[in-house]
C-alpha cells in the first residue's frame, strides 16, 4: 500500500501544461478535417506508458525513420528531417541536457525551440501525447521506442493552436521554423497545364535540378504530389514526399538512367512506377546492381527515374538551413520570386554593384494592413538600416539623435585573472575586452553611440566605464607598454554603479578601440557593448509605379531578400 500511494504521489507530481491541456481543445479546432472522426476516442498518455523503456533519441539519428500517423502533417514530417542532418540545428530546437524518463529529476516536461518571425521561440509542453488503443496516433518514429518526434509534433502543434490546424500546410514554411534558414518552391510544371494550380513558384530547369540535388547531404529537398497520380493513386491530392539521394547510372548501365531514392512519410510503399519493386525499369539495368540499388531502399522508400519524377512530381522545396556560424548553407537560386504572392513567404536574388538600395516590401492592394519580417543573405559585405522619420518622442531624441543609425551589439564578459582588469588606476588594465571599431572615410567627423550595458544577474549593479582610444592599424594588440603613453580620446568615468553607460562623441576616420572595465580588477560579470554609427546620406523619395523596371544590376555580389509576412508596419530598408 505504501508502495502505490508512493507512486501515485509521483505520477501527480509531474508537469501538466494548463496552454495547452491533454483534451480536444487541443486535439481538434473546427471539427472541418477527417480528424473529427476520432472525437471522443483519442486519450492522452505518458510515454512511459506507453512502452517500457522510452528514449528521446537515438544513437545515430541519421537511421531512424519518421513515420506519419493520422494526422495530415506530411509537410512537418518532411521539414523534421533538416534535424536529423545537422546537429548543431537538432540542439537548436530540442536543447540538450534534457531529463530523461529514467533520471531522478524527471517532471514530465519537455522543451524544444521554434523559428517564429525571426526569434527563436521557446515551448515548453508536458510530454502526455495522443494515443488509440494505447498506441501513439499522429507522428512517431519508426522505431517505437524514441519519442523525440511526437514531442515535438506536439510542441509545433502548441504554437498553431491545436494538432487539427497542422492539417495540410506547406513543407517551406516548417522548413523555415525548424532551421531559421529560407525554403524556396519550385514547379517541375511548364505554365500549359492547369496554371491556377501549378503557379506555386519558378519553374525549375534539369539542369538546375541537379545542382540543387548537390545539396541533399546539407539541404532538405521535399517534392509534392498536387493531383492524383497514376504511380500513386491512393495518396489522392496534396501529399508531400522526402528525396533522399540521387544516383547517376549511365556509366554502369550504358544509358541515360538517373535514378532518385523518394520517401513516403507514411511509412509505407505505395508507388507503383516501372522502377518498384519487381517493375519493368530494372531490366535495363545488370541484376547485381538493380539487386544492390533495391537492398537499399526501406520501408517507405521507392526509385523513381528523372522522367518519371518530373511526369509525376508537381513541385520540389528545398530548403536552406542556417549553420552555426550564422551563414546561409550553398544557395542555389537562379531567378527572382514572381509578383505579388498569397505565400507566407517571398524571396527574390539578384546580382547588385556596389551602392544603396531601397527595398520596398507591399501588399497588392494598398491599406492592406500587416506586419513583416525582412532578411537579408549576401555573399558580400552588406549593411542594412531602416529609413524612418525623425523621432517625436523628446525621450528617443535625446538616446539617438535624428538621422538614420546603423546599430551593433558585442558581447563580452570580466572573468578574474582573465579579462578583468579593472579600471586605469591598476596596472592590470590591459586584460580588460578590446573591442575594434572603424571609422571609414567621410567628408567630416562621424557621429558614434556607444553604450555599456552590464548584466545584472544578482541584482547588484558594479561601477562600469570605458575609454575609447585610437590606435594604429585593426591589428593593434593591447599590452602593459601600450597604455604608458597612451591617452583615451573619448572616457566614459567617473565608473558608475548603473546598469548601462553611454557617450555620445565624433570622431574622425580611423581605427579605435572600445575598452570597457569594472572600476576594481578581478570583478566578474558579462557585459553587452551597443555601438550606434549615424548614417549621413541623402533620403530618398520612391516614385514606384507598378510593373516599371526601377533599375538592373549585374557582375557583382549576389544577395538573397527574404520577405516574411509577421504583421509589422510597412518600412523601407536601405542596402548598401
Amino acid at each position: 500500500m505504501l508502495g502505490e500511494k508512493k507512486q501515485l504521489i509521483v505520477k501527480r507530481d509531474l508537469y501538466t501544461d494548463p496552454t495547452f491541456p491533454a483534451s480536444d481543445t487541443s486535439i481538434f479546432f473546427d471539427y472541418c478535417t477527417p480528424l473529427a472522426q476520432f472525437r471522443g476516442e483519442i486519450s492522452w498518455l505518458r510515454p512511459k506508458d506507453i512502452c517500457s523503456t522510452p528514449r528521446l533519441f537515438s544513437n545515430n539519428l541519421q537511421d531512424v525513420q519518421v513515420k506519419q500517423g493520422i494526422l495530415g502533417d506530411c509537410w512537418f514530417l518532411c521539414a523534421c528531417v533538416a534535424l536529423q542532418k545537422s546537429k548543431y540545428l537538432l540542439n537548436k530546437v530540442i536543447p540538450p541536457g534534457q531529463p530523461s524518463w529514467t533520471d531522478e529529476s524527471y517532471q514530465g516536461c519537455f522543451t524544444c525551440r521554434v523559428w517564429q518571425f525571426g526569434h527563436w521561440v521557446e515551448v515548453t509542453i508536458d510530454d502526455r501525447l495522443p494515443c488509440l488503443g494505447g498506441k501513439l496516433c499522429f507522428s512517431q518514429c519508426q522505431t517505437e521506442d524514441l519519442f523525440w518526434l511526437p514531442l515535438l509534433e506536439k510542441a509545433y502543434a502548441k504554437v498553431h493552436g491545436s494538432y487539427e490546424q497542422l492539417w495540410a500546410g506547406q513543407v517551406a514554411d516548417a522548413l523555415v521554423d525548424l532551421t531559421g534558414g529560407i525554403a524556396e518552391r519550385w514547379t517541375l510544371k511548364g505554365p500549359g497545364r492547369n496554371v491556377e494550380k501549378e503557379k506555386t513558384g519558378m519553374v525549375l530547369e534539369r539542369a538546375v535540378f541537379r545542382r540543387l540535388m548537390n545539396l541533399k547531404e546539407r539541404c532538405v529537398i521535399s517534392c509534392s504530389v498536387l493531383n492524383s497520380r497514376q504511380g500513386a493513386s491512393e495518396l489522392g491530392e496534396f501529399h508531400a514526399f522526402i528525396v533522399i539521394d540521387m544516383l547517376d547510372l549511365s556509366a554502369v548501365s550504358g544509358k541515360e538512367i538517373c535514378l532518385l531514392r523518394i520517401r513516403n512519410p507514411w511509412g509505407r510503399r505505395c508507388w507503383r512506377g516501372p522502377w518498384c519493386e519487381g517493375g519493368q525499369g530494372w531490366s535495363q539495368l545488370d541484376p547485381v546492381v538493380a539487386s544492390e540499388l533495391l537492398s537499399q531502399i526501406q520501408e517507405g522508400e521507392f526509385w523513381v527515374d528523372e522522367e518519371e519524377f518530373f511526369r509525376e512530381f508537381d513541385e520540389i522545396t528545398v530548403g536552406f538551413p542556417v549553420n552555426e556560424e550564422g551563414q546561409l548553407q550553398s544557395l542555389y537560386t537562379v531567378v527572382g520570386t514572381v509578383c505579388h504572392s498569397y505565400d507566407r513567404e517571398v524571396h527574390v536574388c539578384c546580382d547588385l554593384s556596389p551602392g544603396f538600395y531601397l527595398v520596398v516590401p507591399s501588399t497588392f492592394l494598398k491599406d492592406a494592413v500587416g506586419n513583416f519580417l525582412l532578411r537579408v543573405f549576401s555573399t558580400g559585405r552588406i549593411s542594412l538600416s531602416e529609413l524612418k522619420p525623425p523621432p517625436t518622442d523628446a525621450a528617443l531624441s535625446e538616446e539617438l539623435p535624428e538621422g538614420e543609425w546603423e546599430t551593433v551589439q558585442l558581447h563580452g564578459c570580466w572573468k578574474n585573472g582573465q579579462s578583468a582588469g579593472g579600471s586605469r588606476n591598476f596596472p592590470s588594465f590591459h586584460i580588460n575586452p578590446c573591442f575594434p571599431l572603424s571609422i571609414p572615410a567621410a567628408p567630416g567627423k562621424s557621429s558614434v553611440k556607444v553604450t555599456l550595458r552590464q548584466h545584472c544577474q544578482d541584482s547588484k549593479c558594479r561601477p562600469i566605464g570605458f575609454h575609447i582610444f585610437q590606435v594604429p592599424n585593426s591589428s593593434w594588440k593591447p599590452h602593459i607598454s601600450s597604455f604608458l603613453h597612451l591617452e583615451p580620446l573619448v572616457s566614459c568615468v567617473p565608473h558608475c554603479y548603473s546598469q548601462e553607460v553611454s557617450q555620445l562623441c565624433r570622431l574622425p576616420a580611423g581605427s579605435y578601440v572600445v575598452i570597457p572595465s569594472t572600476y576594481l580588477p578581478n570583478t566578474e560579470g558579462s557585459f553587452t557593448v551597443i555601438i550606434a554609427t549615424k548614417i549621413d546620406r541623402k533620403r530618398i523619395h520612391s516614385r514606384e509605379t507598378l510593373g516599371q523596371v526601377l533599375q538592373e544590376v549585374s557582375d557583382a555580389f549576389s544577395i538573397s531578400v527574404v520577405l516574411e509576412v509577421l504583421q509589422r508596419h510597412h518600412q523601407g530598408i536601405y542596402i548598401n
